[in-house]
């Protein structure tokens, strides 16, 4: 008997699992952090006139084209105008501005793009939602992409497709 050389499967290919990648609703722009510690007078204190002095001799031009997250790494109490005012001056630089810390940012951006996803484009899919990512995906965002996957797939996995961990499965 001759053996056939059978060719060549890739069986994962072949399965008809669709794969989500969180990592491509990571923002394109580059994030810049405005700190506002470094504008207290004894990182304690913000000192309106001095603050405002500080603001206008800030080199504003630094932020073109990119996101900005506005926050205060200090134990201080910041009053909201100040907020205001660092956005005045960013405005006509920054792509975006957000107040909160870089993993506050990143939350809120995740979930405004999963606001944009039209889950139901995945009804009866079987989905495995990627699990290493080479940027900083939170995980509110697998959070949400579950919650919004759940009403429409026929089953969610996480991980890689050769190497999953089941997460739901639709009921016959």
């Amino acid at each position: 008997m001759q053996d056939v050389a059978q060719p060549l499967v890739n069986r994962v290919a072949a399965s008809g699992l669709v794969t989500l990648k969180l990592e491509e609703f990571f923002p394109q722009e580059e994030l810049a952090l405005f700190d506002l510690k470094g504008f207290l007078f004894m990182e304690l204190i913000l000192k309106e006139k001095d603050f405002r002095e500080a603001l206008g001799n800030h080199d504003w031009s630094q932020y073109e084209g990119k996101n900005l997250a506005l926050f205060c790494s200090a134990d201080a109490i910041i009053p909201v105008w100040a907020y205001m005012l660092v956005t005045v001056h960013a405005a006509p630089f920054a792509k975006d501005i957000f107040q909160g810390t870089p993993d506050e940012f990143y939350k809120h951006t995740f979930q405004k793009a999963l606001d944009q996803l039209d889950a139901a484009q995945y009804e009866d899919q079987r989905i495995v939602i990627k699990g290493c990512s080479e940027k900083p995906v939170p995980p509110s965002a697998y959070v949400e992409l579950t919650r919004k996957l759940q009403p429409f797939a026929k089953s969610i996995m996480y991980g890689e497709p050769c190497s999953t961990v089941p997460i739901y499965k639709k009921a016959k």
